[in-house]
């Protein structure tokens, strides 16, 4: 895509979502580290139905470190692989404190050094937690719109967000991956695309007039 076309492309997908910004619930940044954890192969719905009574139960960074495994398993359970997720909330509730005086660090490197949090985690807790947009989260929904439009051909979440931020300029960083969301979840559903009444099909390799 040309630059114009390319501001032209998130203009539409911000017309046609104006409401798009991230659906997880949290009041702290260690809130919103928990929460993307449990998002993984999770909806956020299912996410904010768990998270009060959890974040109720730990009011503090100490809290999540001193409850109980077994307490903490039985909360987090309806949010899937409930085990590897208590466990790594615990562990980086842990290192938090230890590593870094409590505070949830605010760069890439230091919170890809937490348990359970990788390069996409810490691109949602960079963006949402601190306002700092560092890169673009690719979660589903992004990386089939990317593949699907033509943005990149690749299939690794790593290698797709390089590409898209040689496409995308800086100042757009904060609202793609809220507007591939809400696409995806709108629009080009992963099952039945809805390609006639897709506000960027002008732009979509895939889509057939």
């Amino acid at each position: 895509m040309k630059k114009s076309d390319v501001i032209n492309f998130v203009e539409l997908l911000k017309k046609a979502y104006p409401d798009a910004t991230c659906s997880l619930d949290f009041e702290t940044p260690f809130q919103m580290v928990v929460a993307v954890m449990l998002s993984a192969q999770c909806t956020d719905e299912r996410v904010n139905k768990t998270t009060p009574e959890l974040f109720k139960r730990c009011k503090t960074i100490q809290d999540f470190v001193d409850i109980d495994i077994k307490e903490l398993e039985e909360i987090v359970h309806p949010c899937g692989f409930y085990k590897n997720k208590a466990k790594n909330i615990k562990l980086c509730a842990k290192q938090v404190l230890e590593n870094f005086n409590g505070k949830v660090p605010d760069n890439m490197e230091d919170l890809q050094s937490l348990a359970g949090v990788g390069r996409k985690s810490a691109n949602v807790v960079m963006l949402e937690a601190f306002n700092k947009p560092q890169g673009i989260a690719v979660d589903t929904h992004a990386k089939r719109i990317s593949n699907l439009i033509g943005l990149s051909k690749e299939a690794d979440p790593s290698k797709i967000e390089k590409d898209l931020i040689k496409i995308f300029p800086k100042e757009y960083l904060k609202d793609i991956n809220h507007l591939f969301v809400w696409h995806g979840r709108n629009t080009c559903v992963a099952r039945k695309p809805k390609c006639d009444v897709c506000p960027v099909n002008k732009y979509c390799k895939t889509y057939k007039k």
